[in-house]
């Protein structure tokens, strides 16, 4: 049992650093999705990812088609903020993927639109209509209703 955790073109490596450790800790798998806003060796993503790096389950693919290619007839969840649903108001599937958009401008709008009853949203505030969640805990709360409902598999 696995969850895939894919970031659609993130730019802030500390974010990815940091995803990368509740990834390692949470038995799922990393999918980073091109361009991304950083080298993958940069000191800053090792050092958010601390020493989980080496242990890091990561695939990159060159964009968001080549993914989508790659992992077709897969199930797919979708975080933004103009979600339909929830996030917790879904039933998460083994080894379903669910997508998180670059910080600056999240999910593209076709992908949106073309998986729209797969669009998840963390409920907020409208504090303000342009900012949301940092990147890393809307992942961790996420990723962990998901792990909730298939009854934290492989953890203790």
């Amino acid at each position: 049992m696995a969850l895939n955790i894919v970031l659609v073109e993130p730019e802030i490596p500390q974010n990815t650093g940091n995803i990368a450790r509740t990834c390692v800790l949470t038995g799922s798998k990393l999918h980073l999705v091109r361009p991304l806003g950083f080298s993958l060796r940069e000191k800053y993503l090792k050092r958010s990812g601390l020493d989980y790096w080496p242990y890091l389950d990561v695939k990159v693919y060159d964009n968001i088609k080549e993914f989508l290619e790659a992992t077709k007839g897969s199930k797919y969840y979708l975080s933004t903020t103009k979600g339909k649903h929830f996030y917790h108001e879904v039933v998460y599937e083994d080894n379903s993927y669910i997508l998180f958009g670059k910080e600056s401008a999240g999910l593209p709008a076709w992908l949106r639109e073309e998986y729209a009853d797969d669009c998840i949203r963390i409920p907020m505030n409208e504090v303000k209509a342009d900012r949301s969640l940092n990147l890393s805990n809307s992942v961790a709360i996420v990723v962990y209703e998901a792990l909730r409902q298939l009854n934290f598999p492989n953890m203790y």
